[in-house]
């Protein structure tokens, strides 16, 4: 039997709860000189250096990093594989930006040679990101669920993805039928999901893009398949939001669709939800159900402001999203940047500590995974990375400047990006070395 056990010591930091609900101070757990134990993937044990090196067997290898955090892995909870090739598009509103860019970037899916090449890059710009779990669009074309799930399965991560369902409102060359698109997502629910660390998620893309009978269908394959997750895009913008009034006459709002057709849930999960109000969040906490806040994209689109504040009265899950290709990086750090922003135009603050959050536990909690992932609680899954102190002249310099953990963080997540992640883990296997 192979040496499993191995012992990774460093500043280690992770969230415990959520600072909205509990307050800053209770909401992580910090050890200056840490010590993070790995036994089969899984973490073992995690504390001070002090009190863990007396336990441990003599012959356990031991890795020491100085001037490093250890963290959870990031969690996305909304990026589209297929747009990799398009992100960084110029000059579009949403509606424009998807007919122009989106859909003829989209139509290349159905190539074999073409998905798994995507997939290839997709997944380790996810890695160097630090992203160990994402909530992943495929295309209209099942290939895409394939190659992106054949490429995260030879790594052994835990990533969630759909094929998308779109059968109205969109080029002829990137519609499936209600039929075709209930057959085909059973099908790769059926060889996915629950393979390995491996989930299924049901993926009309929004609204207006799906018929009644292909929405009906989407809820009906949650019926069918319990622990299914759902993922879709609501109220990004106002233009959007219109349209769904015209096509949907007979609803009360945007949300009301989604709530028709059995979409909201435990495991469901919207993108944007930038122009919601107090009802509709309060349906989506009642549901259960979470919102994916994508910053980066909001702007990047024109698209407005979420109001995370709002959010949080209501105790409404919020994980964090990076949107790609609507979204311009893959870095969570970087999209922590603009979340910062986005609260800072509306006259409200985002610490450090809940940036925290949103990326690693607020992102579990939105996946109804908070048991496997987020922390790094003993038992939790060892997803977790390596973020360097000296990755840029400019950061080494800056973090030497701070005097506590908290501004180290926000140092971190102001002028981190890539090059910040030395070192990625995910089930105890190194994934990505910088």
């Amino acid at each position: 039997m192979p040496l499993t056990r191995k012992a990774y010591r460093a500043a280690i930091l992770h969230s415990i709860a959520d600072p909205a609900e509990v307050g800053i101070e209770a909401s992580y757990e910090y050890f200056e000189d840490g010590l993070l134990v790995v036994d089969g993937g899984k973490i073992s044990a995690l504390g001070h250096a002090s009190d863990l090196l007396p336990t441990l067997p003599a012959d356990i290898e031991i890795e020491h990093y100085q001037d490093a955090l250890i963290t959870p892995g990031f969690i996305d909870t909304h990026i589209h594989f297929p747009q990799t090739g398009m992100v960084g598009a110029y000059g579009e509103q949403l509606l424009d930006w998807l007919n122009t860019y989106t859909f003829p970037c989209e139509s290349q899916f159905g190539d074999k040679a073409h998905a798994d090449e995507v997939a290839d890059i997709f997944v380790k710009e996810l890695l160097r990101n630090g992203t160990t779990t994402a909530l992943v669009f495929g295309s209209v074309h099942p290939q895409s669920v394939n190659s992106f799930f054949e490429k995260a399965e030879q790594l052994d991560l835990r990533m969630i993805a759909g094929k998308v369902m779109m059968d109205r409102n969109a080029p002829d060359y990137l519609t499936d039928t209600a039929e075709s698109s209930y057959v085909e997502s059973k099908a790769l629910i059926e060889r996915w999901h629950g393979k390995g660390r491996l989930h299924y998620a049901v993926t009309p893309r929004f609204a207006p893009t799906s018929t009644p009978e292909q929405l009906t269908l989407a809820g009906q394959l949650l019926t069918e398949y319990p622990d299914l997750y759902m993922q879709t895009h609501i109220s990004e913008n106002l233009k959007e939001i219109e349209w769904v009034k015209e096509l949907f006459p007979e609803r009360k709002g945007y949300l009301d669709v989604y709530d028709h057709y059995n979409l909201l849930g435990e495991r469901s999960v919207f993108a944007h939800g930038v122009h919601l109000c107090d009802d509709e969040c309060a349906r989506l906490a009642e549901t259960g159900s979470a919102i994916s806040f994508c910053p980066t994209s909001n702007f990047f689109l024109g698209s407005g402001l979420f109001n995370l504040p709002m959010a949080e009265k209501h105790k409404l899950n919020v994980g964090l999203g990076t949107d790609v290709g609507g979204g311009t990086s893959f870095s969570l750090l970087q999209t922590l940047n603009e979340a910062y922003k986005v609260m800072q135009l509306q006259g409200a603050r985002l610490s450090p500590f809940k940036s925290l959050y949103l990326a690693t536990l607020g992102g579990a909690r939105a996946l109804h995974l908070e048991d496997k992932i987020g922390n790094l609680q003993p038992g939790s899954d060892a997803d977790f990375l390596v973020l360097d102190y000296n990755a840029t002249p400019l950061l080494s310099y800056r973090l030497k400047q701070t005097n506590n953990i908290a501004e180290t963080l926000f140092v971190l997540m102001t002028l981190g990006d890539d090059r910040t992640v030395q070192q990625t883990y995910a089930a105890g296997a190194l994934v990505h070395q910088r």
